[in-house]
């Protein structure tokens, strides 16, 4: 992406402005044909300026070749989480293939061009185990979480998402209750013929059940999941959590069909959580785990990535896990399993997601790169106390 002399000098003053309040070392990049520009500022060294050159390429060629090495968007064992329309043969789409094991070694090594190229110019200059990356261009797409042992990296879109988070004030996020929602039931949304275009994710449903019991949560699930009731509920609540279908465009989301609605076979507007429809209803959770197929995904531009992550921080969240990829069914579970309970002993969302990429990587038929590496951390890295939580839900109903 090319910047004026104007747009650069833009850019270094509103670094400055938000500078003193900034979370922690933040570095800002500015990608211009081949060549990425960092700017790492820390409290204690100001602002530090440095460049590099991706060589025989560029970033998107390299992103591109990353995905394929990491076999990111493969069919994978159990039911993909990608909003693919199954088709006819949708019995041996759900099936898979049979895989080899992939090493841990080899799988850092896939990440290693990126990580040449993103981190490595600044790693002298990094101090401590937290980083956030504000990305430009096709390396928006970038698995950051993954691309470090010692350091977590998380993900802000943009200058903009970044003020609207330092910015809002700390009561601004609701503080009450959990939303889980797992398994949306979509039998009835089908092909002419009457066959299901999407199939069920039984450990979606699992997923959302285990987070349930360490929350003393009622998930939705199944035919009562609907776009209508969960557009309601995520209005004051402090996590939402989506296991279901997501799409490969802008990260949409797939929920059970409204029972109130124009037409017997359900139209798109009646089961897709849309961009507008998160805009709409403005939820400000302090965490929202999208745990969906391609929740990362978006058109990219200028102010970063345009996709549902994005409506999500730009409406009122301060935090958000997406999935860069298709993701598998039961390597999901566990993976959420993890990150749950470290989240439930205080850990921070990052700290968290760390925990549950090691857990991944140390099962024999999860440890390659595309199982742990899609789950990206954008936006503040926040903590709960699970047990105020439920202590101000019960509040909140004793009220009413």
């Amino acid at each position: 992406m090319k910047y004026s002399v104007d747009e650069k000098l833009t850019m270094k003053v509103t670094i400055s402005l938000v500078m003193k309040d900034l979370p922690s070392q933040t570095v800002f990049t500015a990608l211009e044909g081949n060549t990425i520009s960092f700017w790492l500022l820390r409290d204690d060294i100001g602002i530090n300026f440095r460049q590099t050159k991706i060589e025989n390429g560029t970033a998107k060629s390299l992103m591109k070749s990353t995905f394929e090495q990491i076999n990111a968007g493969a069919v994978l064992r159990c039911e993909n989480r990608s909003l693919e329309r199954q088709g006819s043969d949708f019995s041996s789409s759900r099936e898979g293939v049979k895989e080899t094991f992939q090493s841990l070694s080899f799988s850092v090594h896939s990440l290693q061009p990126l990580y040449d190229v993103l981190v490595s110019p600044i790693a002298d200059m990094i101090q401590g185990d937290d980083l956030v990356f504000v990305p430009d261009g096709h390396f928006c797409l970038a698995p950051f979480s993954a691309m470090s042992d010692s350091v977590r990296i998380r993900a802000i879109p943009s200058l903009t998402s970044l003020k609207l988070i330092t910015m809002a004030p700390d009561d601004f996020q609701s503080k009450n209750e959990a939303l889980l929602v797992g398994d949306p039931c979509l039998s009835e949304v089908t092909y002419g013929t009457g066959e299901p275009m999407y199939g069920q994710l039984p450990c979606a449903k699992k997923e959302v059940d285990i987070i349930g019991e360490l929350l003393q949560t009622v998930p939705l699930t199944g035919k009562n999941a609907t776009k209508a009731e969960v557009l309601k509920r995520m209005k004051s609540v402090a996590l939402i959590h989506i296991a279901a279908h997501g799409d490969d465009e802008f990260g949409e989301i797939a929920l059970a069909p409204n029972r109130e609605r124009t037409s017997q076979i359900p139209k798109e507007e009646d089961y897709m959580l849309s961009l507008s429809d998160v805009h709409a209803v403005r939820p400000q959770a302090r965490l929202v785990v999208l745990s969906c197929c391609h929740s990362g995904q978006g058109e990219v531009k200028s102010e970063g990535i345009v996709g549902i992550a994005r409506a999500f921080l730009c409406a009122g969240a301060r935090s958000v896990l997406v999935s860069l990829w298709a993701i598998d069914d039961e390597a999901t579970w566990m993976f959420m399993e993890s990150f749950y309970q470290h989240l439930a002993d205080r850990k921070s969302a990052s700290a968290a997601l760390h925990h549950a990429m090691k857990s991944l990587q140390e099962t024999k038929n999860y440890s390659a790169i595309k199982y742990w590496a899609p789950f990206v951390l954008i936006g503040d890295d926040v903590t709960f106390q699970f047990g105020q939580l439920e202590h101000e839900k019960n509040e909140t109903m004793s009220k009413t």
